[in-house]
């Protein structure tokens, strides 16, 4: 592929290229829950982003300081909290995730697990807003 028409497949509203899209959505999970690296919250989200999913409890603060306070959260509960990243869809301005999580529960020793679809929406190469649809946690059998 050349140059040219690299350029042509980056959307103007993200910045991105669809592979690049994808490639970013997926750092985005080995950092920010595998690797529990907080920090990249303030990178990845944009200051405006928006949480839309069904599963962010009332009052968490909206923006970067939300998400991070959220994910933080379940760092403490699980701490060994992993995801699988099962299926990546992109198109537009928005990555499609189907995704698998495990983890151990502090305050018990179970292990759970549950799946989600989660969609992104990207603009000026950063998470804008959020949609998470996800399974209740059941334990491990």
């Amino acid at each position: 592929m050349s140059m040219a028409s690299a350029q042509e497949n980056v959307n103007p509203q993200t910045g991105m290229t669809l592979d690049e899209m994808k490639q970013f959505v997926r750092n985005h999970f080995e950092e920010f829950v595998n690797r529990k690296n907080l920090d990249i919250g303030n990178i990845n989200f944009a200051t405006e982003f928006v949480d839309h999913g069904a599963d962010v409890p009332p009052g968490t603060p909206a923006g970067p300081a939300g998400a991070i306070q959220y994910v933080g959260g379940a760092y403490q509960k699980f701490p060994d909290i992993h995801v699988e990243i099962l299926d990546l869809i992109a198109g537009g301005d928005k990555v499609v995730v189907r995704n698998h999580w495990t983890g151990t529960e502090v305050a018990t020793g179970k292990k759970y697990e549950f799946s989600g679809i989660v969609i992104w929406r990207i603009e000026h190469r950063q998470l804008v807003e959020r949609w998470a649809y996800l399974t209740p946690p059941s334990p491990v059998k």
